[in-house]
């Protein structure tokens, strides 16, 4: 049983109707899945009550949770089905990956930061999130393991779509990615069709960069 209480399960309640569902994103597999998985529990204790804002969280490594409607605007636009098989290339805190595990069969998510790998290996596993595979590694290279995928995101800033992640997409499969410079990108789409990678270009966003071989070099 994944512990919650009145209050949050209200905050979340406030958040889809007026962070999502007011901005566009009408997918109701997606409006569940924000509804249900305990947001306060991905941050530190300090900001519970701060988890549902219009905002994004720090967590460590100088890293981020994602604000609530760009977690929900990716998903939406990555589609996973009941049966996919979905790569998350950067997990935090996990939140996106718990996201994720409702709406398909399986996830592997990828993480470089050790101490972030462990952390969140350990709470998926507490709030029984077990069809989530996480993987410490770099991420700009997938994870060739249990390729190919049914949809892959990507929730790091990179300065193009790393090559490994395209070879790693299944024919029909989705990539959905944030694509710019380290300050600002834009939320990109790939969708394979065989040896095609058709691409589409959505909102602008900001996210922390993709260190790694296929993405931007470490300071």
């Amino acid at each position: 049983m994944i512990p919650d209480s009145d209050y949050f399960k209200q905050a979340r309640k406030k958040m889809v109707k007026e962070q999502i569902r007011k901005r566009g994103v009408k997918d109701p597999r997606v409006l569940d899945a924000l509804l249900t998985v305990p947001r306060h529990l991905f941050v530190e204790k300090s900001l519970q009550k701060e988890a549902y804002e219009d905002r994004p969280q720090p967590i460590a490594e100088e890293q981020t949770i994602s604000q609530p409607y760009i977690v929900a605007a990716m998903t939406e636009w990555l589609n996973p089905f009941p049966e996919s098989r979905v790569l998350e290339i950067g997990t935090g805190s996990g939140y996106q990956a718990a996201v994720l595990a409702l709406l398909a069969r399986e996830v592997y998510t990828v993480e470089r930061h050790r101490a972030l790998h462990l952390e969140a290996a350990e709470r998926l596993k507490r709030l029984n999130f077990h069809q989530v595979i996480c993987v410490l590694s770099d991420g700009s290279l997938g994870y060739e393991a249990a390729a190919p995928y049914d949809g892959i995101l990507v929730t790091a800033g990179a300065p193009h779509i790393p090559e490994a992640l395209l070879n790693q997409l299944n024919d029909g499969g989705v990539l959905v990615a944030p694509v710019g410079d380290r300050r600002h990108q834009r939320l990109i789409r790939i969708t394979r069709l065989g040896d095609e990678f058709v691409r589409e270009e959505g909102t602008p966003c900001r996210f922390v960069p993709l260190i790694g071989n296929q993405g931007w070099p470490e300071k």
